[in-house]
């Protein structure tokens, strides 16, 4: 059987790094199972995870062709629909029907299957947990090329085991997920300001019966304003909340011009004192803007998202992204650590988040109850330099680091950050996946 490939560089979605791979094209599972046969291989959906997870150096499975939505039950918002399916479909076919994801990362445009492999989270995690929760069964295929139905009853082991180890338990085809009703497209939003890390660790805890709840936070305040931060909290809006205008069509969908980015910027736009410039307005400017309002969807969960291919906005080197969780009796002292480490360097990330995690039961996942801090810097030498040290503060402070974002931790590192790692690879040397699908990453941290 000839499968459609292609032999080309890929990267993620931070540009980094870039590795040669014969990447395929299969429109069926025939041609999964026979491609399976050849071994050492990973899949991949729409190249959204940020570093090297989603590619093998020799062969890469795009599984953008498995894009079909197959049912749906209006009385258990029951979806079920093939991995491929981009999470903006969903929402374009589902929003307007009074339906939403219960869980969402900060970008609509990842597939299905890349939600299940990286278990995502959204601002919602202290109150809805991860997007485990709303997944009934996967269809997998396994190193064997057998399928498979996963769930909570049937094959259990390895449905746990396929949430947070980014697609090495095998390939997903199939997924039955849940939706959320909803009244309206609009989020009540509310935007809180807090003058250093102490407020908004503080604000956080005083709202833990929120919805959602996420902060931006300014780096590079001076030493008493050190993580002044703007905080928005969130709750899905009722037809109560909307005036006149908006009730009438509370669910419609509104098409927005994207600006798309058609070049990369230069290397020198992101430098510290334009970030500083930036930080400075951006803050100032949300000053005057606190208080309640009503958001549309798409600007609350996916303001990024408006602006096709940022990435491109770091230049042609690409960004790292640092994320790490600490748990909760270590967040403060461990994110004032990391965020005085960054002050130290002069080195200031473009983008910087920080989110509030509530339990999390689950095998292999990234979150864990406490806080977590996220960090896009431009790729160079000392940005690589200074990561390293955020890496050791986190491991100081008992924290563990974001698979789907990583591009570059050391080996050494991430064993040491999560004691669940050796249990993770028993699994794979029983099943056999050990043998059959990996990555650049999972080669590189020797999952």
């Amino acid at each position: 059987m000839k499968i459609n490939h292609s032999y080309m560089s890929i990267n993620g979605w931070g540009g980094y790094p870039k590795i040669l791979s014969k990447i395929y094209y299969p429109k069926n599972i025939d041609e999964i199972k026979e491609y399976i046969q050849k071994k050492n291989i990973i899949a991949r959906g729409n190249g959204r995870s940020y570093g090297d997870s989603a590619i093998n150096e020799e062969n890469t499975i795009d599984m953008r062709k498995f894009n079909k939505i197959i049912s749906f039950n209006k009385d258990s918002g029951q979806l079920v629909l093939e991995s491929g399916v981009i999470l903006s479909e969903v929402i374009e076919n589902y929003l307007p029907e009074g339906w939403f994801p219960f869980v969402t990362p900060g970008s609509k445009f990842v597939t299905i299957g890349g939600m299940i492999a990286a278990d995502v989270h959204g601002k919602n995690h202290h109150i809805n947990g991860s997007f485990k929760n709303y997944v009934d069964w996967i269809e997998i295929i396994d190193a064997n090329g057998e399928i498979k139905i996963c769930s909570r009853d049937q094959n259990q082991e390895i449905f746990e085991w396929s949430f947070g180890t980014m697609g090495l338990t095998g390939i997903i085809i199939k997924a039955c997920i849940k939706l959320r009703p909803i009244e309206t497209a609009w989020i009540k939003q509310k935007t809180l300001l807090a003058k250093n890390i102490d407020q908004a660790i503080k604000i956080f805890e005083e709202t833990l019966d929120s919805t959602y709840s996420v902060a931006w936070i300014d780096c590079l305040g001076d030493a008493n304003e050190i993580g002044r931060s703007i905080i928005y909290i969130g709750e899905h809006a009722k037809i109560s909340d909307l005036n006149k205008e908006k009730r009438h069509k509370p669910l419609k969908i509104t098409k927005k011009k994207k600006i798309n980015l058609k070049f990369y910027f230069p290397n020198w736009f992101l430098s510290n004192f334009f970030i500083k410039l930036f930080n400075k307005f951006y803050f100032n400017y949300m000053k005057v803007n606190l208080g309640q309002k009503l958001v549309y969807w798409d600007d609350f969960f996916y303001p990024l998202d408006n602006i096709l291919e940022w990435n491109k906005i770091y230049g042609k080197r690409g960004f790292i992204q640092f994320q790490c969780v600490l748990p909760l009796e270590k967040s403060k002292e461990g994110i004032l650590e990391i965020l005085g480490e960054i002050s130290k360097s002069k080195i200031s990330p473009f983008l910087s988040v920080l989110k509030r995690f509530g339990d999390q039961n689950s095998k292999f996942s990234f979150p864990l109850k406490g806080y977590t801090i996220a960090l896009d810097f431009p790729k160079n030498d000392k940005t690589l330099e200074l990561l390293n040290r955020l890496d050791e503060i986190t491991l100081r402070h008992n924290g563990r680091f974001y698979l789907a974002k990583d591009s570059r931790i050391k080996k050494e590192i991430f064993k040491k950050s999560d004691s669940r790692l050796n249990n993770f690879i028993d699994l794979r040397t029983k099943v056999g996946s050990n043998k059959v699908f990996r990555s650049s990453q999972s080669n590189r941290l020797e999952i």
